[in-house]
Order: structure tokens, then sequence, then C-alpha cells
């Protein structure tokens, strides 16, 4: 028996494709349960960690201009950001690595963990890492491709308004180069996920060469690294989710469109 029998937009939908759309909608709100599990251990680790003190006594703020320095990377800045959305980040754009006032100004573990891997991410770009190269050069993507979804959508059923007398064909062309758009930017997380890792194991290199951390701190990096690593997974999981989703939602709709006109 379809599960959407009494929504009129999947009457002439199929039963499988029904379940499929359902089994997937079911998964992410699974994920998103997962993901405040998963943001609430990371919360706990970073708050203890930032309450403890490192035995170099140097913030992050410090601890990442250290590192920029040692590298001849004089030029990338290191400023305090109170962002949500471009906090804990480095920008080769902006020559800028910009880290958030909970933990910049502390001489604490999370503080020296998020200077020292955000200021090794400006140390693979000044080495031309491959991964990092593609990062950069493809940073819109990443970003602004999900968002672009909605505007090609309302896009499409302007110009389906005005040229096509509400046909669909622009909307659902529209909504293929978004989900397009979706797509590439949802491939190109996972290559901001490995430039992350990579950045992590250098900072953990650096901070244990230049003996601004012991043993023990370091395994507490690794840890907290650990956490953000699959918090971006769980986040990777839900964007690969989520377009499954609208793909499933624009071939119920091709599908439905197809039989009312067959039916007409």
């Amino acid at each position: 028996m379809p599960i959407f029998d009494g929504i009129a937009e999947f009457n002439n939908v199929s039963p499988v494709l029904q379940w499929a759309i359902f089994i997937v909608a079911v998964l992410i709100a699974i994920v998103a349960v997962i993901a405040v599990g998963i943001s609430i251990w990371l919360a706990i680790k970073y708050v203890k960690f930032n309450r403890k003190k490192n035995s170099a006594g140097i913030t992050g703020q410090d601890a990442a201009r250290k590192i920029l320095d040692a590298n001849g990377l004089n030029h990338i800045k290191v400023s305090t950001f109170g962002s949500m959305m471009f906090g804990n980040s480095y920008s080769h754009y902006f020559k800028k690595v910009r880290l958030r006032r909970l933990t910049t100004k502390k001489a604490s573990i999370t503080s020296l963990a998020i200077g020292a891997e955000k200021a090794s991410l400006a140390v693979l770009d000044k080495e031309q890492d491959p991964d990092m190269v593609t990062r950069i050069r493809l940073t819109p993507f990443i970003y602004f491709g999900p968002l672009a979804f909605i505007p090609l959508i309302l896009v499409g059923v302007v110009i389906d308004f005005a040229l096509f007398n509400f046909s669909g064909v622009a909307t659902f062309i529209a909504a293929a180069i978004g989900l397009a758009f979706y797509a590439i930017s949802f491939v190109l997380s996972i290559k901001v996920l490995k430039t992350e890792i990579k950045a992590q194991k250098k900072a953990l290199e650096i901070l244990s060469n230049e003996n601004m951390a012991n043993d023990e701190e370091l395994e507490m990096m690794k840890e907290l690294y650990k956490i953000y690593n699959i918090e971006y997974v769980n986040d990777i999981v839900m964007e690969f989710l989520q377009l499954l989703y609208r793909v499933l939602l624009l071939v119920a709709k091709l599908q439905s469109h197809s039989s009312s006109s067959s039916n007409n």
C-alpha cells in the first residue's frame, strides 16, 4: 500500500519510490539525532580541555603566530573572530587565520590545538599540497553550492510562469542544475576533511618538535581532533542523504507529471 496515498502530489508515484523517500527521510532524522549527540560530546571535551592550561603557557593566537612565522608566513594575519561561520578557520583569499573569542586568548589545550591546526592549513597552502590547492580553487562550490538550490528553483518557477505557462519544464531543469551544484559541494566536502586531517597531523608534529606540547597534551588534542572529524563525517552523511532526498523528490515529481500528462 502506498505510504503517501493521502498526498495528491504523490498519487501517481510508484510505491517503491514512495518507500524510498520515506526511508531516506527517516535516515535524515536519525542522523540529525546522532548529530546532536556528537555536538554534546564535542562541547564537553572542548570545555574540559579549554579549562586545562597547556604546559607551554601560550594562547591559541600565540601558537598560530609562532607556527606561521616559523614557516615564512609573516604576511598571514591572526585575528579574533566571533562569527559562527568564519570562526576557527583559515582563509587563503584574505590571508588570515581566524580564531573564535572563546579560545584565542586562553593558554589552554583546546586553544593550542585549534590555533596550531588552523595555522597548519596555511602551511599546507604554502607547500602547495594537492588537496589544499583543490580545496582553495573550489571553495565557492563548497560553501555556496547548497545555497544555490532554492534560488535556482525560484528562477525556474518564474521562467515557467513567464514563458511556459506553468508547464514545469524550467523548474525541473533548474532543480537538476541545483542538484548538480549540491552534488559538487558534497564531493568537495570530502576533500575539505582530508585537508583538515592533514593539518591536524602537521600541527601535532610541529607542537611536538617545537616542545610546545607534551605527550599527554598531544593525546588530548588527538582526542579533540577525532571528535571534530566524527562530527564532520556525520555532516557529510547528512549532506548525502539530503542530496538523495532531493533527487528522489525530483524523480517523484517528474514521474507524477509524466503520469498526469499521459492521463490527459
